[in-house]
């Protein structure tokens, strides 16, 4: 559902395909290595999460209402849910299988934000206490023989593996039979990079206690398949308060929720009142197909070049200003930056404009920076490469995206090898270490993308 890494000419992206409605995933992330050693997480800028980074303006209380409505009784699938569903009363989480070293504090970090910023009665599980909510992990081989495009995924009704094989293909683990949430399981992979594994844990257990939908025009959410965010951000903590808010109970139908979740919103979110104007339009189905299509494995390149400007048409056929003509641009530049890399840098400068007056947009300006960054190294223009990582660095770190915030660094400290500062270059590279290993996850990922970014500095000074 969420989470790739955009990473320039270095990775591919990851398939956007909905997930059957017995499970809500997270889309597979472009490959990472296995966690190979013990190590520190990185320190980044905000240990208790990432902070609010919004755009000018904000979310009006009518726009927050009806974006509730569709994350909460619609899947991913486009299946409509007949009733209100959340827990009731403490939920508490345990984990469980092959628990990789940095998975219990990562866990321990979120509760803590789920407690200090959504206001959940939540905590992990005590020793031999059953679980609300149980997450598990596998070898990604075995999860991916029961859902083959997803990097984690939820399932309700259940608490573990072997309970989920036996109830496949049930209405035990049906979501739309589900009002009242007793016991949920999360399936995340056991060998994959620890920063996978933290945005499972984040995402899966936002959508174990909450919505289960994505939506494409979201900007500054984890609940979107551009994966863009790492981390859940103020907005997905605002909508989750507001699944738990007392005026709710599970069970209600739409009108029922409907007709409380604007004051709901008026009473947590009290400034948006009088803002409005945002494009709450539905996605019609072909422009997703087409960002699947571009975004997807197992296409041949033309192919998804086709279907990224068959997405961008589409997008302005619609009159969209938000954030899915932004993805638009940033789909079709990402897959003609090796073959018309002018386009490229048009269609990437397209989208940062869009993004940059979204909230939350300086995140997705982010990645769009190193896509740059890359292009101007692999250009010859080092000097450019340093000035798109300097501006995007500190909101990366803010973010919490060690895998983006390794890249971006790499970048640069090849960008000053290209100009004479051999011993800054090294100083980088060794402060980045922290990073790149909890991002990438082994050793061997971190030399091949260091070669990578290499071999794009060893390309500008071809001229």
């Amino acid at each position: 559902m969420r989470k790739v890494t955009f990473l320039a000419v270095l990775m591919v992206l990851a398939s956007c395909a909905p997930a059957p409605d017995a499970q809500v995933t997270k889309n597979r992330a472009a490959p990472a290595g296995p966690q190979d050693a013990v190590f520190a997480a990185p320190a980044f800028a905000a240990a208790g999460g990432a902070p609010s980074l919004p755009g000018p303006g904000g979310h009006g209380t009518a726009e927050l209402a009806a974006t509730f409505l569709d994350l909460t009784f619609q899947m991913e699938s486009g299946r409509t849910l007949p009733g209100f569903s959340r827990f009731d009363g403490p939920i508490t989480v345990a984990l469980t299988g092959q628990v990789p070293p940095l998975a219990a504090g990562d866990l321990a970090r979120v509760v803590a934000r789920l407690q200090s910023e959504a206001g959940l009665d939540i905590r992990s599980a005590a020793p031999g206490e059953p679980a609300s909510i149980t997450i598990e992990f596998r070898p990604k081989a075995q999860l991916r023989r029961l859902a083959p495009t997803a990097a984690c995924f939820v399932v309700p009704n259940v608490g573990s593996l072997a309970e989920f094989r036996a109830a496949r293909g049930t209405r035990t683990v049906d979501w739309a039979a589900v009002t009242l949430r007793t016991r949920a399981a999360i399936f995340v992979p056991s060998d994959t990079s620890p920063q996978e594994v933290r945005d499972c844990l984040h995402e899966e257990l936002a959508q174990a206690i909450g919505p289960l939908n994505d939506l494409y025009r979201l900007p500054d959410s984890v609940f979107n398949d551009d994966n863009f965010h790492a981390v859940l951000t103020p907005f997905d903590m605002l909508m989750l308060r507001a699944t738990y808010a007392p005026e709710l109970a599970p069970g209600m139908s739409r009108g029922e929720v409907a007709a409380r979740i604007g004051g709901i919103f008026a009473r947590l979110n009290p400034d948006g009142g009088g803002l409005g104007g945002v494009d709450l339009s539905a996605t019609p189905k072909a422009w997703t197909q087409a960002i699947e299509t571009a975004l997807g494995s197992g296409t041949a390149l033309p192919a998804r070049r086709n279907a990224a400007d068959r997405a961008l048409a589409l997008a302005r056929a619609q009159g969209w200003q938000d954030g899915r003509l932004a993805f638009s641009h940033f789909a079709v530049a990402r897959l003609y930056v090796g073959a018309d890399r002018s386009r490229a840098v048009a269609e990437f400068s397209k989208a940062a404009a869009l993004y940059a007056r979204l909230p939350g947009g300086a995140v997705q300006i982010a990645h769009i920076d190193m896509q740059l960054a890359a292009i101007a190294l692999a250009s010859g223009r080092p000097d450019q490469a340093i000035g798109f990582a300097d501006r995007s660095i500190p909101v990366v770190r803010a973010t919490e995206n060690a895998a983006l915030l390794a890249t971006l660094t790499l970048l640069k400290a090849e960008a000053l090898d290209d100009l004479g500062q051999p011993q800054a270059a090294t100083r980088l590279r060794l402060d980045s270490q922290d990073a790149a290993r909890y991002g990438f996850g082994s050793e061997a990922v971190i030399r091949q993308r260091t070669r990578e970014i290499a071999a794009l500095g060893a390309q500008g000074s071809r001229g």
